[in-house]
């Protein structure tokens, strides 16, 4: 008897292979190119030092933008930039809540001012992500020589002011404010352009223009500078978001402690006075001519 050799066939019941899912770990991975941990851990700390220094003078981009170029320098540099904008944008967002409430925001500053910087801002980021902006640190340099020149000749620079402190809306009636005005909105376009295109400083510039534009104390033109602040960053973010140059879960992460560290260093701030954002000022500026200096020259 011969049999005719039958080949196999699995019966359609036959139990499926067991699915196999692959083990990510997302806690680093998502954060970059398989940062370390240890890399993120130093993120998280330098974004609660920004928060901080961001909140009392700006400047916090000295801080947090070098730190994002080493750590994620295997991105572009437009991604960096974006990811530095989102944890910028939620501290600054929250300093000026803090300041809010003891110092109203002058609206109208605010309405011009912060217009007019996300619409310079949205212009920055957009160049930034064509261009290299290395041209502009020999300018940068000399601008913050000058402020620093400027606050030291002035020992009653924002400590005092001729206004009235009742009224927050300091330019509403002065006797040229349409003057005022328009320097205002030059100047929310000028430092949002530069905030879109380079970053650090931005705060520190705010401060000091708006506080000589409207003859306020630090602290008292600190509520308004934050949101007109918050423009610039907002400006630029939306434009690097657009164009999927935002890493979003390393951003995210660090607003946490950006937002932390804000509200301790706007806290600190109310609570010291107009003396205490002089002195801080005075090291932020020393400090970026210093590192600036150092990029340029080096």
């Amino acid at each position: 008897m011969c049999f005719a050799r039958v080949p196999f066939r699995p019966s359609r019941h036959t139990d499926p292979p067991p699915l196999t899912v692959p083990v990510r770990d997302f806690s680093l991975e998502r954060f970059g190119h398989f940062m370390e941990w240890q890399a993120v851990v130093a993120l998280l700390a330098v974004a609660a030092m920004a928060g901080w220094v961001d909140a009392v003078v700006g400047g916090g981009g000295l801080l947090q933008l070098p730190a994002l170029l080493v750590t994620a320098g295997s991105y572009p540099v437009a991604s960096v930039l974006g990811t530095n904008k989102l944890a910028a944008t939620l501290g600054t967002f929250t300093a000026a809540m803090v300041y809010r409430r003891k110092h109203p925001i002058s609206r109208k500053v605010a309405l011009v001012g912060g217009g007019a910087a996300v619409t310079g801002s949205a212009g920055g980021a957009l160049v930034a992500t064509a261009v290299s902006s290395d041209f502009l640190r020999p300018v940068i340099l000399a601008l913050l020589i000058g402020v620093a020149a400027f606050v030291l000749m002035r020992p009653q620079f924002g400590t005092s002011s001729p206004a009235d402190p009742a009224a927050p809306d300091a330019y509403r009636d002065a006797p040229e404010r349409r003057h005022v005005a328009r320097l205002v909105l030059l100047t929310g376009a000028g430092i949002g352009f530069y905030d879109g295109l380079v970053g650090p400083g931005t705060g520190t510039f705010l401060i000091i223009s708006f506080t000589t534009l409207l003859s306020l104390e630090f602290i008292q033109a600190l509520s308004t500078v934050k949101m007109i602040n918050v423009g610039t960053n907002l400006g630029a973010l939306l434009v690097f978001a657009v164009q999927g140059h935002v890493l979003w879960a390393l951003g995210l992460g660090m607003s946490v402690f950006n937002v932390a560290g804000a509200l301790v260093g706007a806290r600190m701030t109310l609570s010291r006075g107009s003396g205490f954002v002089r002195g801080v000022l005075l090291f932020v500026v020393a400090a970026m001519v210093i590192r600036l200096g150092y990029d340029e020259f080096a």
